[in-house]
């Protein structure tokens, strides 16, 4: 068992494949540190050479995922001449889709990234979570493909920003005891999903907040923001607030935001199936 192990990870687009596919294997090895050499936007045999030189100067595996049928042969050369493991990610992928769909992969980097209708939507979703974020512009909400709701700190920002970047237009709205339940939300044309967290967890979040900021949130009582008791008293209401109003509710303390979006996902897709039921019923 080896302590470092330098991995590369070779791409003629951004790389985010290659990193996605190395975020999810390498955790599996806790006793190793893996170092992780980036060479993005390879296309061109002299950036290739400079890739060549890096592996060479700190030797290590490489994950492809070059398309160029010249670029992936001189790198294949280089690493059966260098003793290093080469595997192209994508090869396997592309194998089956080429004999399922009987059409031959273009083979042209990028094209994920092309500004195309999803690229504007994801733009277009990124702003509406701007002007939607905590229950701003209330008025907008009628545009929403998601509304989540839950008290401050619960993930619902950096959830919402998330799912933008799959295009998806996500409100956000803070439940605030006290306060009237949040306005038009009665007949919401949209999933609305409640976030909730553990209350020591949270408790934990505001008080990191408190010291980075020095302030809590507009409409949230000072004294309660971070009292454990009322912390919880807190998160009970918001969820039988949920509870009555038949919002599904999602436990966000052990999970990422990747998580977190998925489940949202999920719970979209079963809302949308059952209005469409609903729909054929009737």
């Amino acid at each position: 068992m080896v302590d470092k192990l330098n991995l590369h990870l070779v791409s003629d687009a951004t790389g985010e494949t290659l990193n996605t596919v190395a975020r999810a294997t390498v955790v599996q090895f806790e006793h190793t540190t893996i170092v992780h050499h980036r060479w993005s936007l390879v296309r061109t045999r002299l950036q290739l050479h400079r890739v060549i030189e890096g592996i060479e100067m700190e030797p290590g595996p490489v994950l492809s995922t070059l398309l160029d049928r010249a670029l992936r042969t001189e790198l294949e050369v280089a690493c059966q001449r260098l003793g290093q493991k080469l595997v192209h990610v994508l090869d396997p992928v592309l194998a089956v889709l080429q004999e399922e769909v009987g059409e031959a992969a273009s083979a042209r980097p990028g094209r994920q990234y092309v500004l195309n209708a999803d690229y504007f939507r994801r733009i277009d979703a990124m702003h509406y979570v701007l002007a939607h974020d905590d229950g701003l512009a209330q008025a907008g909400i009628a545009e929403a493909d998601v509304v989540l709701v839950g008290v401050s700190r619960s993930s619902k920002t950096p959830t919402s920003f998330y799912l933008a970047n799959r295009g998806i237009k996500a409100a956000n709205v803070p439940l605030v005891p006290g306060l009237d339940d949040p306005p038009g939300l009665e007949n919401p044309k949209c999933p609305v999903i409640g976030l909730t967290i553990d209350p020591l967890a949270l408790t934990e979040i505001r008080r990191h907040r408190l010291r980075m900021i020095g302030a809590v949130p507009a409409r949230q009582d000072p004294g309660a923001y971070v009292d454990p008791e009322a912390v919880k008293a807190e998160l009970l209401w918001a969820r039988r607030l949920c509870q009555r109003r038949g919002w599904p509710v999602i436990d966000v303390t052990r999970r990422s935001i990747e998580e977190t979006a998925a489940t949202v996902l999920q719970l979209m897709e079963a809302w949308h199936a059952r209005r469409a039921k609903e729909s054929a019923a009737s």
